[in-house]
């Protein structure tokens, strides 16, 4: 196995930065997965590593190997995109078997890696199929496939579950993790979708506008966020990031002592996090709010609720909440988050 390693990358188009003194390890074995929204460059870490870019700056080492001047077939990573890139008039066996005819590879090691690998993703039924002939799922198989024939050190997935309906990609992201650690490689994996990010990942990079904001355990960054953008891109619904003023010790609207930011917080306001399970529903609770909207998703209900003048997102297992209702509601304290209000930065949260 080999781990990864970037340093201090930087990399420019057109004179604009896309990314900015990326740093990131990993360990062997290990699936990172890195989220961030449309256009913050983080499919650009992938091409950079794989080397169909090259950095203005910085290094890439894979295990004890610096790789960031090596062309592309030097480096023995695998790159899977998320439209497959699949050859449409090629069997499946043929396009599992491409990359090792192109590599030289004898007749009969191809035939029997070709089989190891139509087996193990499922595809040994399909191999004298073409594309056109495949389902969605099957299709990113022979490109994952395609990927893991050639025993890379590294496997670099760009969204490739982005093209297939969200039953189909609930099911590939746990054939997927179950995939990865039978193999054993590391994986760098990007995506712009959370619940991806979230349910994958042995370790979460957090990127924004080519600079990385937070690398953690997806558990870790969900519940500590570095400042308040992380904060909001995590979590459905978003989390509640309600301007709190701080008076006589007290802060309001919800009355906390000010013990719970720390004895060292001297600002007049704070900005309090909270994500919508951590309100609760309960006859007595201390706290009454106005339902504005609901919105009914199967397994709970979205609660849009007015309170002191601001607005509030909730989530409850059940109830028959209509719009116009008075609701009483208290706040789990543990893992409320408290972020400085000018910059935005996570101050002290007490989980």
């Amino acid at each position: 196995m080999s781990a990864l390693k970037i340093k201090n990358l930087y990399k420019k188009f057109g004179g604009k930065p896309i990314i900015e003194d990326v740093t990131i390890e990993t360990c062997d074995g290990e699936l990172l997965v890195i989220l961030g929204p449309s256009g913050c460059g983080k499919s650009t870490i992938l091409r950079l590593i794989s080397g169909l870019e090259t950095p203005d700056s910085g290094e890439i080492f894979i295990g004890d190997r610096r790789v960031d001047s090596l062309p592309p077939q030097r480096r023995n990573v695998a790159l899977v995109f998320q439209n497959y890139a699949l050859y449409p008039h090629m069997t499946v066996e043929k396009n599992l078997a491409f990359p090792l005819k192109i590599a030289g590879t004898p007749k009969d090691e191809i035939k029997k890696r070709v089989k190891e690998t139509a087996d193990l993703l499922g595809l040994g039924d399909r191999l004298h199929a073409r594309p056109a002939e495949l389902s969605g799922g099957q299709r990113q198989r022979v490109a994952l496939g395609r990927a893991i024939i050639r025993k890379p050190d590294i496997y670099l997935l760009d969204e490739p579950l982005s093209n297939l309906d969200a039953d189909l990609r609930s099911r590939m992201r746990r054939e997927l993790v179950e995939l990865q650690k039978n193999l054993g490689t590391t994986t760098v994996y990007v995506t712009h979708d959370q619940t991806e990010a979230l349910t994958m990942a042995d370790r979460l990079a957090v990127i924004f506008s080519g600079k990385i904001r937070q690398v953690g355990a997806p558990e870790e960054i969900y519940r500590r966020p570095v400042d308040t953008e992380v904060a909001s891109f995590l979590g459905s619904p978003k989390i509640n990031l309600i301007t709190g003023a701080i008076d006589n010790g007290v802060i309001k609207p919800f009355g906390f002592p000010v013990s719970s930011i720390g004895n060292d917080y001297k600002e007049s306001a704070v900005s309090i996090g909270l994500r919508p399970e951590d309100i609760l529903f309960s006859e007595n609770a201390p706290f009454e709010a106005v339902v504005r909207s609901t919105e009914y998703l199967g397994d709970r209900l979205v609660v849009v609720l007015e309170f002191a003048g601001i607005e509030l997102t909730a989530t409850a297992s059940s109830g028959q909440f209509g719009v116009g209702d008075h609701l009483r509601f208290s706040i789990n304290p543990d893992p409320l988050l408290f972020f400085h209000p000018a910059t935005g930065r996570l101050t002290v949260s007490k989980n």
